[in-house]
């Protein structure tokens, strides 16, 4: 289900205090990086991905790994994106 803009703008603010949890390298978006990223957002629900110079740009990186990981793409900011999916149990977004 995609977010609300009202959902992304209350995702964006809990995120801006996040260091990036997964760095995109020069290889670009591989299954390693889908696999840590969706790890991570198991672990955490809400994270922020690094994404340097690669094969592709950044937004296609990010649309990547949103689609690999059927995450919601909250928000892209130059080179860091904040990604969001909530856990089916005990999760910390229940208004979601």
């Amino acid at each position: 289900m995609p977010l609300t803009g009202k959902q992304r703008r209350h995702l964006r603010a809990l995120g801006h205090h996040l260091e990036p949890v997964v760095i995109v390298g020069q290889s670009g978006v591989t299954e390693g990086v889908i696999a840590a990223v969706e790890q991570a957002l198991h672990d955490h629900e809400l994270i922020k991905v690094k994404i340097n110079e690669g094969p592709e740009t950044r937004q296609e990186a990010a649309a990547r790994i949103a689609e690999g990981t059927s995450a919601e793409l909250a928000q892209l900011l130059g080179r860091t994106a904040l990604f969001f999916k909530k856990r089916k149990e005990k999760s910390k977004f229940e208004k979601f």
